[in-house]
């Protein structure tokens, strides 16, 4: 993945993600009623992805494109965080206290932390 994925991207991508390989009407279709973004724009939005290398037509029905995520829903995450510790130097110290000082780090959430870290790495 070399290209950065924004933010409307990323919605298509979880689509894709659920469905599996889709064409543009049924992502289209998948998507929310008030998040629905304009049957065009979805079309768009896949070419995009896929000149990011992000998603690959994998066949043609009829008229229809068949598209299919080219990276799992864990890459594309791990991309976009660390995106955003590059944005503060790599640090993940200024995005931890914000989330503590938010209320959005939960006791539970620290716990997972906490046992992730005492977990031997392969």
């Amino acid at each position: 993945m070399d290209k950065r994925i924004a933010k409307s991207e990323l919605q298509l991508l979880e689509q894709m993600w659920k469905l599996g390989p889709s064409s543009v009407r049924e992502i289209h279709e998948s998507l929310s009623e008030e998040n629905r973004l304009a049957y065009t724009t979805v079309q768009t939005m896949l070419v995009r992805l896929e000149e990011k290398n992000a998603v690959r037509r994998v066949k043609k029905i009829g008229n229809a494109l068949i598209f299919e995520a080219v990276f799992t829903r864990e890459a594309v995450h791990r991309r976009l965080i660390r995106d955003l510790l590059d944005l503060f130097g790599g640090s993940a110290k200024p995005v931890i206290s914000h989330l503590v000082e938010s209320g959005d780090l939960s006791l539970a959430d620290i716990r997972a932390i906490e046992k992730q870290l005492k977990r031997p790495t392969a």
